[in-house]
């Protein structure tokens, strides 16, 4: 990152730097808040530092969603409060943000009081002064959480535009070929396990000239992959008054210069239509991706969800997907343990996921989440069955994820290179259409010693491993990929 200079008003004292490292756990959407909270520091004059022993202040944007997530936050905001104890540590102050300290607020800060400052999501607009006042020994108090469904939308008119100074106020905290942009905030949804809209908030999309002036801003920052991120895509621009919104936004994007992938996330069975399927499967510069995030397949659990489906619907639009894009790559989450439950279910779910050919599949079991409907059910499993059951379902779908890969050696794949195998002379790493950011796996190619990060290298599964693959470069890979979008 660079540092940036310190500009002061004229006629006023020129304020001293400080340097802030911030540390992102959880989800795309919070790499994008980061970038955000990133951008409003350095134009106040804060210096972006990587490392958090050089930094006066730590930020640390939390994860709030699962107790597995929770951890991993609370465990790196005391492992940042130990700097402030180091020998010759710069540390002055750590700052919790993000999910975990919106939702909890003034609990968390009274729990952890190695934190000097829980700032909720109404801080980000003024989070340059929130933490020069933390630095110079303030300590505000903590936001009192409160049910953010209850607040009332933004509306239209009110929506403040994407022009210039909007996109100056983010910066770019990862030099990497892909970055994530935010089509909405919030979920109307209410799904009982679920407590993301208690502290997100109601669905909000932005407007599609904002979408499209941020994502030519991130081509012009080195971006080829926009990854585009909200609770609910299939929702977006239901609010704005046109439900089809992105499948018009979505060729847009994909003929922005220097962008030669898009890909969209979280996919609402019940929401997806065809005409969406259609936009995702067929776009040239679209990745042929689908995050559908089934959950179950037993009709029985999905309503205790207040969800709906069941194995017929969803492998029928599976059908659908794969009838316009049969190499198209499909993800799914699904919960395990849920309150009543049965071992019928478990085995209605198995079947569909034998049926599905996912190429990745999460798998959680069920916790209860503080202030959800679920929480207050009756018929829960202890934790040792919920643990039994994790551990056969994730067996199962890790040798069918692996099947599914092993089904992909022969076809041409093209791979947007992410790292150089330096230790291997003339191997790239990268991810394939199918391949979503982190979590869908990578694919190694080899023979292809003139590509370089950002490049699209088209070249032929050989090998998989789990859900990677292993590919071959053919003749002329680069060029070919880099002048056709598809």
């Amino acid at each position: 990152m660079t540092s940036p200079e310190t500009h002061a008003p004229a006629g006023s004292e020129p304020r001293s730097t400080l340097s802030v490292a911030l540390l992102t756990l959880g989800c795309a959407r919070n790499d994008v808040d980061s970038e955000e909270l990133a951008g409003r520091l350095a134009a106040d004059g804060f210096a972006l530092v990587e490392d958090p022993e050089d930094a006066d202040t730590v930020v640390v944007n939390t994860c709030g969603f699962v107790d597995a997530a929770k951890k991993d936050s609370i465990d790196t905001l005391l492992a940042a409060a130990d700097l402030k104890d180091g020998a010759g540590a710069n540390v002055k102050a750590v700052v919790a943000v993000g999910c975990l300290a919106e939702r909890y607020g003034a609990e968390l800060a009274d729990s952890l009081p190695e934190a000097d400052a829980v700032l909720g999501f109404d801080d980000y607009t003024d989070i340059a002064s929130r933490l020069r006042a933390i630095v110079a020994g303030e300590r505000p108090h903590a936001h009192t959480p409160q049910d953010r469904r209850k607040l009332l939308p933004i509306s239209p008119a009110e929506r403040p535009s994407a022009g210039p100074a909007t996109l100056e106020a983010r910066t770019r905290l990862d030099s990497g070929p892909m970055a994530a942009l935010k089509l909405a905030s919030g979920c109307d949804r209410r799904c009982t396990f679920c407590a993301i809209p208690m502290f997100r908030g109601s669905f909000v999309s932005r407007r599609p000239s904002d979408v499209l002036a941020e994502g030519a801003w991130l081509a012009g920052q080195g971006a080829r992959e926009l990854f585009l991120v909200s609770e609910n895509s299939t929702s977006y621009g239901k609010d704005l008054g046109d439900l089809r919104l992105l499948e018009t936004l979505l060729p847009e994007l994909a003929a922005i210069d220097g962008i030669d992938r898009v890909r969209v996330s979280y996919l609402q069975p019940a929401e997806t239509r065809p005409g969406l399927i259609e936009a995702i499967a067929t776009t040239p510069g679209v990745a042929p991706y689908f995050d559908l995030s089934f959950q179950h397949a037993s009709n029985a659990v999905l309503r205790r969800m207040r969800r709906f489906g069941d194995p017929e619907s969803f492998l029928a639009l599976l059908d659908q997907v794969r009838a316009l894009s049969p190499e198209a790559g499909v993800r799914s989450n699904v919960i395990v343990g849920f309150p009543g439950e049965t071992e019928r279910d478990l085995e209605i779910l198995c079947d569909f996921l034998v049926a599905a050919r996912l190429d990745v599949t999460g798998v959680f079991g069920y916790s209860d989440e503080d202030g959800t409907e679920a929480e207050t059910y009756d018929g829960k499993h202890d934790e040792d069955e919920i643990r039994a059951r994790l551990a056969h379902v994730t067996d199962l779908v890790t040798a069918l994820n692996g099947d599914r890969a092993e089904e992909r050696i022969g076809s041409t794949v093209e791979v947007l290179v992410e790292d150089l195998a330096t230790d291997r002379p003339g191997h790239v790493e990268g991810r394939a259409a199918h391949q979503g950011p982190e979590v869908d796996g990578s694919t190694l190619v080899r023979g292809c010693p003139d590509a370089q990060v950002g490049d699209l290298v088209r070249a032929v599964v050989v090998e998989s491993d789990g859900v990677d693959l292993v590919a071959t470069a053919t003749i002329g890979a680069v060029a070919e990929a880099t002048g056709d979008k598809r």
